[in-house]
């Protein structure tokens, strides 16, 4: 098969499509024909030789994709070859074939066609098992999360308000704020222009945000934490605005606040098992319903997966980046 290599980590020219062994499914695994995959940041930092894929899993990037069932290893049941389906991947997406634990793999949403369903697995299983799993948001709470018009971002607005939540967005500029709020934000801040924490306390009454989805990291922490409730979370899945800082406990005490720190690709076969059940039971039916959908911002031939590392880095986008094979 083909697939996109990293001989050497770089720039987006560090992507390479070269030709490399077929994958095989081992016990508990299916093999998937990949027809389009998901470009997620995780991918862009494992580019650039930060990010290595977890012990056994692909070297390729890519964290999700959707495709048809090709073949079954021992002890899998409940699947058959030829169906329609997406998956939650370690790595090994940006590839014609790849393998993936049964565990891991959903069906297409009803009423959504196959290449758009690779834009599901990661965000879905981000947002779910953060904001509602660790999290806890209940409804009528308040979420505030942080790049609003990203693939989390856009999913985690649109979660928020099925269960009844207010949800305040941070993104840059009024292109993507106001796509935030096509997707049901209630409170639209830009964060080049505005104090995140003084809007959000203006438009709460001072209470805060329940639940803070975080992307940033270090930069945002006193922050994030000044921007909580009473009993809040903060979430923190992403460390774009670097990974060390100091807080003032007296504050999280005082708050009775918890600050949680997460990743995904590395967690134990039966978490992320446990994950995908979960979103698949609480938000396949929304998408199938209509109540949530993947926002796409543009697809790319695999072989420009330079271009989509480029597209993220930019960060014009609003919502997901696939490519198709």
């Amino acid at each position: 098969m083909y697939a996109i290599t990293i001989p050497v980590p770089g720039g987006p020219e560090a992507l390479v499509w070269a030709e490399v062994p077929d994958p095989a499914p081992g016990a508990g695994e299916v093999l998937i024909d990949v027809v389009a995959a998901g470009v997620n940041r995780a991918d862009v930092v494992q580019r650039q030789g930060f990010y290595d894929p977890p012990p056994g899993a692909s070297p390729y990037p890519g964290l999700e994709v959707s495709g048809r069932i090709a073949a079954l290893g021992a002890g899998v049941s409940g699947w058959a070859v030829g169906d329609e389906v997406c998956a939650l991947l370690a790595g090994g997406g940006y590839a014609e074939k790849v393998c993936v634990p049964a565990g891991q793999v959903l069906p297409v949403p009803e009423g959504l066609d196959l290449v758009t369903a690779a834009a599901l697995p990661e965000v879905t299983a981000t947002v779910w098992s953060n904001v509602f799993m660790v999290g806890h948001l209940r409804p009528g709470e308040t979420l505030l999360v942080h790049g609003g018009g990203s693939g989390i971002g856009t999913m985690a607005v649109q979660l928020g308000k099925a269960v009844g939540a207010r949800v305040a967005v941070t993104a840059g500029g009024p292109e993507k704020l106001e796509r935030c709020r096509e997707l049901g934000a209630d409170v639209l801040i830009d964060y080049r222009e505005q104090d995140f924490v003084e809007e959000l306390h203006k438009v709460t009454g001072g209470v805060g945000a329940d639940v803070v989805l975080d992307i940033i990291g270090a930069k945002y922490l006193a922050q994030n934490i000044e921007a909580l409730a009473v009993n809040g979370r903060l979430v923190i899945i992403g460390l774009q605005g670097g990974r060390t800082a100091e807080i003032d406990l007296t504050k999280l005490m005082l708050k009775r606040a918890a600050v949680a720190g997460t990743t995904l690709r590395a967690r134990p076969l039966e978490e992320k098992a446990a994950i995908v059940a979960a979103v698949r039971e609480h938000v396949w039916p929304l998408i199938a319903g209509g109540r949530v959908r993947p926002v796409v911002d543009r697809t790319l031939p695999v072989r420009e997966a330079p271009e989509a590392h480029r597209v993220l880095e930019e960060s014009t986008h609003v919502g997901k980046v696939l490519l198709t094979f």
